[in-house]
């Protein structure tokens, strides 16, 4: 048996600010949506052509403050070709939160605290 992984899912409180986010920082753009009817929620992924994962980001109409997300000891991790490219987009986009220079990663955090891990290609 062989289990593939397929997405991981953040609820998001802004989703358009969450979206723009995404594709800026980590170039992650709209797959597809699923809306429903009733306008009680959004479901968006995002991805891109590096790989078939997925992230879903949900958006809930009854939300009305931002998530809790306790001690964020949970984090996403992206390996990136141009470590010091990303690193610049990253500082300048202020969103850098943690960098362990020993171990060659940053962490970022997008607009609800979700901690995105930065890696660098390694040969």
């Amino acid at each position: 048996m062989k289990f593939a992984m397929v997405h991981e899912n953040y609820n998001v409180f802004n989703l358009g600010k969450s979206l723009a986010f995404y594709e800026k920082a980590l170039g992650l753009t709209e797959k597809r949506r699923k809306e429903a009817s009733d306008g009680s929620f959004i479901i968006v992924y995002v991805g891109n052509d590096a790989s078939d994962f997925e992230l879903e980001l949900t958006w809930l109409a009854d939300k009305k403050e931002p998530y809790n997300l306790g001690d964020e000891e949970f984090h996403l991790a992206f390996r990136v070709d141009d470590f010091e490219a990303a690193h610049k987009l990253h500082e300048d986009m202020g969103c850098i939160v943690f960098e362990n220079p020993k171990m060659g990663i940053y962490f970022i955090t997008d607009p609800d605290g979700y901690w995105l891990e930065i890696i660098p290609t390694r040969k």
